[in-house]
């Protein structure tokens, strides 16, 4: 998971505080699931996802698909 989602950031051209910014996920926090410290809870996940616009499975590393299934 920490893989996918500093991937996604990065590839947004987002800095941790953006995506603090854009969110409300605290930076601290951004970057303790970024480096597999912690795990986020279902919300966050789902805020996650969201904001990235990609499925909850490709931040879990569930699939290589970011692909959302409607």
């Amino acid at each position: 998971m920490k893989t996918n989602l500093k991937l996604l950031r990065k590839n947004k051209g987002y800095t941790q505080i953006a995506v603090q910014m854009k969110t409300g996920i605290e930076q601290a926090l951004i970057s303790k699931y970024e480096n597999g410290e912690r795990v986020p809870p279902t919300e966050t996940l789902l805020q996650l996802a969201d904001f990235y616009d990609v499925s909850i499975d490709y931040i879990l590393c569930r699939t290589n698909n970011p692909e959302i299934n409607k």
